[in-house]
């Protein structure tokens, strides 16, 4: 089975998504009809859908995408992680239409002003209701945030997480060894893993593949194709590359790789993190 374990979607006849205002390429609706015929094309079997805004609405929306869309197999959401009801929350999402697809939880970290936002204790909080209920949570962050975010892992040793985009890296000049040493450090948490995803946007060099060459080699030398997972994530992709560029960048920097290596980067990786089934 292969599975893109990070892409979007929205209609902004149905909601706007404010942070795409400014960026004419993203302005507009993706649905889950446009993305189908590059899914089939690549031979993509199931899809991670995740959050894009801190609504309570945008979850259940998304959740009722996937439970009439044999792609759509998994959605990481959104709810308040300081919210003293987020038990409550979390279980009326899994009792509502598609609940059952509901496998993690996010929030944009990037968005908050502190780097330490993870350390909060109401954070924590938050965070270990998401294990508790039997999610994962998706670590959204900023290159500033990535040190409380490995300190969330190694202190959170219950809770399930994965890095999305493996942690936003400042790709070129003197970025990939702070990067490399906090990844490093992230490694010996065995209840993390991390998306191969995001990371042609964090480049302008063509072809871009040269520029993520070393971030790849590090993820994989650091944490293994077993915790390693491919992501798209498309449409926000579509600022770099489209999704057939993106897959095919993915497809050479893991092309040293055993096809079992392969399998799990592309598919086993995310299927049994993130609990989807065959």
């Amino acid at each position: 089975m292969r599975i893109d374990a990070h892409h979007h979607l929205w209609d902004l006849e149905v909601r706007d998504q404010p942070w795409t205002r400014d960026v004419p390429t993203l302005r507009r609706t993706f649905s889950a009809a446009a993305l189908r015929p590059m899914l089939v094309r690549n031979a993509i079997d199931a899809t991670v859908v995740v959050q894009t805004i801190a609504v309570p609405e945008e979850t259940p929306e998304l959740l009722a995408l996937a439970a009439g869309d044999p792609h759509i197999r998994a959605v990481v959401g959104w709810t308040g992680l300081t919210d003293p009801g987020i038990a409550d929350r979390l279980a009326e999402l899994r009792e509502g239409p598609g609940g059952s697809a509901l496998v993690g939880i996010r929030h944009g970290i990037q968005d908050e002003a502190d780097p330490g936002w993870t350390a909060r204790p109401e954070v924590r909080r938050g965070i270990e209701a998401v294990a508790a209920a039997g999610l994962v949570y998706d670590l959204l962050v900023r290159p500033d945030q990535l040190l409380a975010a490995v300190r969330a892992v190694r202190e959170l040793p219950d809770v399930r997480f994965v890095l999305d985009h493996a942690g936003n890296p400042v790709v070129g000049g003197d970025g990939l060894a702070p990067w490399t040493s906090l990844l490093t450090e992230l490694a010996d948490c065995p209840n993390v893993a991390v998306k191969l995803s995001g990371l042609v946007t964090r480049t302008a060099q063509t072809p871009a593949h040269g520029a993520l060459r070393p971030y790849a080699d590090v993820l994989l030398a650091t944490l293994g194709p077993a915790r390693l997972m491919y992501g798209s994530d498309w449409p926000v992709c579509l600022l770099a590359a489209g999704y057939d560029e993106v897959l095919g960048i993915a497809e050479s920097l893991t092309g040293d790789l055993s096809a079992a290596e392969r399998e799990a980067v592309f598919g086993t990786t995310a299927a049994r993190w993130y609990g989807i089934p065959a």
